[in-house]
């Protein structure tokens, strides 16, 4: 990365980068020509708000004030809708100050789309066909419409909001295999509110796992969920468990559809942690698999997954008492909960969507309060935010705003994904490292202290001298 420009020479980069400039050339041309979008830039400069990843901030010269750098432009396109320009979308950069990942980088760039008078189910038909529009024909035709779960599907069956449906392997419900059992840890989990006991089957993993392989994955239940895991093999005598009797051995067989040599993970507890857990062994399982020479996920399929009614609100790990916004403040409640977010927020579903590609989200979007009361209340009431910080938006939802809603596609991990890419700094030109650093320019780098005055920035401890070239 130090010498990206030579990089940039090899067949590969090439191909990426043209290839993400063709897809982007055939969006903008479905978009504007087909549906008549307008192309809109709203500004990089912004306030830091309520809500959502962490920010960068930019220094001011008025003191003590600054900016903050969009993480997209979610109150922009709101406001567009207000003013009247009902088909937008926009190219956009966002910004946020987190960890990089191979999915994930400081800055990156979005698809951003608004519409007004629209509803879930057309802007889910406008992503589809711009989809279909731009993907390369080398690819292979892909299908519309996408298939659809809701979050409370997606985490029974897979264990994620994020499920890879290229292979099997899902989450069976055998509570009541052991609503009877003498087995002292599966009384204790189906006693307490909310226990249950789920199991995953791998096929033939007694011929491609080993011990070693079987301990890894009860470590990874352990020390990721604090989880335990029982794991027993199908035998070819029918033996599946010692604490199993007879009537039990039949019923989970069954409910699994298990095969002699299959392996069989079983997990006990509450639900949620119970099911995240068995979604993440299904991987770490299926990596194993195919490390072992198998192929489970073909590399060229493409499986395209709408997650639809998630909740709007989660429960804050640091205070269980206090909600904070499952996707983000400004989207709608589910029509048919409204009236819970009066007696019971926690369980009102959001008017919120997500678009999956091979368990990986490359979308998310929702319709959007357009009322300004029931914003308020939201913002006030169940979240507890400032809305002095939002005062623009809500004046600007009682000046009369349509009913809108959208969606922002992530650009680098689509195409990403189209390529067949380890990561995103893979269809990026210029990409920041794991640490956010941009090492063929050393950014971000030391800036002298003079130059820091008309900022009203200070350095709390003492820098490196920064050298000043002379001209």
């Amino acid at each position: 990365m130090q010498y990206r420009y030579l990089d940039l020479r090899s067949a590969q980069m090439q191909y990426n980068l043209r290839m993400r400039s063709q897809v982007v050339m055939r969006m903008r041309e479905y978009l504007c020509n087909r549906h008549g979008f307008v192309d809109v830039e709203t500004p990089t400069l912004f306030k830091k708000t309520p809500g959502g990843a962490k920010e960068f901030v930019v220094p001011s010269r008025e003191a003590g004030k600054f900016y903050s750098l969009p993480q997209s432009p979610q109150q922009f396109k709101q406001l567009l809708m207000v003013g009247g320009l009902d088909r937008y979308f926009q190219v956009a950069r966002c910004y946020r100050d987190e960890g990089s990942k191979p999915d994930r980088q400081p800055e990156f760039t979005q698809i951003d789309i608004e519409m007004s008078f629209a509803d879930q189910t057309g802007i889910q038909a406008l992503i589809e066909g711009l989809l279909q529009y731009s993907w390369p024909e080398e690819k292979g035709p892909i299908t519309i419409p996408f298939p659809s779960i809701t979050y409370d599907e997606a985490l029974a069956t897979y264990g994620t909001d994020k499920p890879d449906t290229r292979f099997e392997m899902k989450i069976i419900d055998v509570t009541d295999v052991f609503r009877n059992t003498e087995v002292g840890v599966l009384q204790k989990s189906l006693s307490e509110s909310r226990g249950t006991v789920r199991a995953i089957c791998i096929p033939q993993g007694a011929k491609h796992l080993r011990n070693k392989d079987l301990e890894s994955l009860n470590e990874l239940a352990k020390s990721q969920f604090n989880q335990g895991i029982l794991h027993f093999i199908l035998r070819s005598d029918g033996r599946l468990g010692k604490f199993l009797n007879e009537e039990q051995k039949l019923e989970l067989v069954r409910a699994l559809q298990a095969n002699v040599d299959d392996v069989v993970l079983l997990a006990a507890g509450e639900h949620e942690k119970v099911c995240s857990t068995l979604g993440k062994l299904r991987l770490e399982a299926a990596d194993l698999l195919e490390a072992r020479g198998l192929s489970l996920r073909n590399p060229s399929a493409f499986h395209f997954l709408w997650v639809v009614d998630f909740p709007l609100f989660l429960r804050k790990e640091e205070n269980p008492r206090q909600l904070e916004s499952a996707h983000h403040p400004f989207t709608a409640p589910h029509p048919s909960d409204e009236h819970l977010l009066y007696t019971d927020p926690a369980k009102v579903r959001g008017q919120h969507y997500d678009l999956v590609l091979n368990g990986n989200e490359i979308g998310g979007g929702s319709i959007r309060i357009h009322n300004a009361k029931l914003q308020r209340f939201i913002l006030e009431t169940v979240l507890k935010e400032d809305t002095e910080l939002l005062s623009h938006l809500l004046e600007a939802l009682d000046s009369g705003a349509p009913p809108h809603g959208g969606i922002a596609l992530g650009l680098d991990r689509l195409i990403c994904l189209l390529v067949g890419a380890a990561s995103i700094r893979d269809v990026i030109a210029f990409p920041k490292s794991f640490k956010g650093r941009d090492l063929m320019c050393n950014s971000p780098d030391y800036i002298a202290p003079e130059e820091l005055e008309p900022y009203h920035v200070k350095i709390a401890e003492p820098m490196p001298e920064v050298k000043v070239k002379s001209n």
